[in-house]
């Protein structure tokens, strides 16, 4: 137990203190939550005795899930082993929140999602963004009006490294992106396609675009490489009356802008009508993003309400996730194909039908089909 805890606080274990899980084990600890850290590194294991002496430090995952003042368990290892570790909390009984993406499946993703139902546990998906106070503010004027219609959304998350092995930069990076985008379109995508490019393995893309389109008629598209030699964390939003920038990379002043611009017709020709930009004060709302995370998370278990990015919320970018990549498979596949033609040009290999094929667009859609693998049952 650390010295801030109550009898009426859920006391914490934490798995994985390595490159993010360090960052979880800040904030719990100052949150006065914290009682076990577990790692199977021998070099973390003993940083975070040093740092964290009031803590236990272990490296038995069985064993702290034995503990019974251990109430939820926070896990941030790689995410392929994001399931089966997440399996064993929930059947034990405890909390869960799993680091984004929620497994490295759809089908994973719904069986801890049905299992967290089953036990009556939280189960919580570590999209920082949905609590970033530049995200909370910049949904505050959206349902103002301040931009208008949605129109177009797009994100840029760039930077070198961390390159990773166990998943590509789409399962990497996107997520949060994707997370944001659906919250702000409030529905599922019609279209879904994404391309991705490797590089430094011949399986595993370094840098992929993804293209979604919603049955109201917004857009979006998402970037994602660790292959850049710069940060760049953007997320730009186009109204029918302005446009809002976030920006993570800038200073807490200039996180958020407000761009008033308007589309005036004149003569039935559309003409861009440029209004000075508009930084938006967080200053009074301005949290950690990580530390308001962390804080969901209790408040989630306290109050046994479901989290704003709960397992459901991560199932839907999941899927967004699986077809993305199913989308990128696909392409690969045709090129393969297309360079066996060229190296044998006397013989036609056979093309079957694609497994998912063409399937019907959502309901709303504004096209009368989808040119997209779905996932989505057509009256989710």
């Amino acid at each position: 137990m650390t010295p801030n805890s109550s009898p009426l606080t859920p006391h914490i274990a934490l798995i994985g203190a390595g490159y993010w899980g360090k960052n979880l084990v800040r904030n719990f600890h100052q949150l006065g939550v914290l009682k076990t850290i577990c790692d199977q590194s021998s070099a973390i294991r003993q940083q975070m005795a040093k740092d964290y002496p009031d803590t236990t430090v272990t490296d038995n995952f069985n064993a702290l899930l034995s503990d019974p003042d251990i109430q939820a368990v926070v896990i941030s290892a790689p995410a392929a082993q994001h399931y089966a570790l997440a399996t064993q909390a929930l059947d034990t009984g405890k909390h869960c929140f799993v680091e984004k993406p929620l497994s490295l499946t759809y089908e994973e993703g719904a069986a801890l999602v049905r299992l967290a139902e089953v036990k009556k546990k939280i189960l919580f998906v570590g999209h920082i963004l949905q609590y970033h106070p530049a995200v909370v503010r910049l949904k505050v004027l959206i349902n103002k009006g301040t931009i208008g219609r949605l129109q177009y959304i797009y994100s840029r998350r760039l930077s070198l490294g961390k390159i990773r092995r166990e998943e590509n930069i789409l399962w990497s990076f996107a997520p949060h992106d994707i997370s944001i985008i659906l919250s702000l379109a409030g529905e599922e995508p019609s279209y879904v396609d994404s391309v991705g490019s490797n590089f430094l393995h011949a399986r595993i893309a370094d840098v992929t675009m993804t293209n979604l389109k919603f049955p109201s008629g917004i857009g979006a598209h998402i970037f994602v490489s660790w292959l850049n030699p710069f940060k760049e964390q953007k997320l730009v939003i186009v109204g029918s009356h302005g446009m809002l920038v976030f920006d993570d990379t800038e200073p807490i002043e200039k996180k958020l802008v407000h761009y008033p611009h308007a589309i005036n017709w004149q003569n039935g020709q559309p003409v861009p009508q440029k209004a000075e930009e508009i930084a938006i004060d967080l200053k009074d709302i301005w949290e950690e993003p990580l530390k308001a995370e962390c804080k969901a998370f209790l408040t989630a278990i306290e109050t046994n309400t479901p989290p704003l990015t709960s397992g459901e919320e991560g199932l839907k970018v999941l899927k967004i996730l699986e077809l993305s990549q199913r989308s990128i498979e696909e392409k690969e596949g045709k090129m393969r194909d297309s360079a066996l033609l060229k190296e044998k040009p006397g013989r036609l290999p056979f093309f079957p039908k694609g497994k998912w094929g063409v399937v019907p667009a959502l309901p709303g859609s504004r096209t009368g089909v989808s040119p997209v693998f779905s996932l989505f049952p057509r009256n989710h």
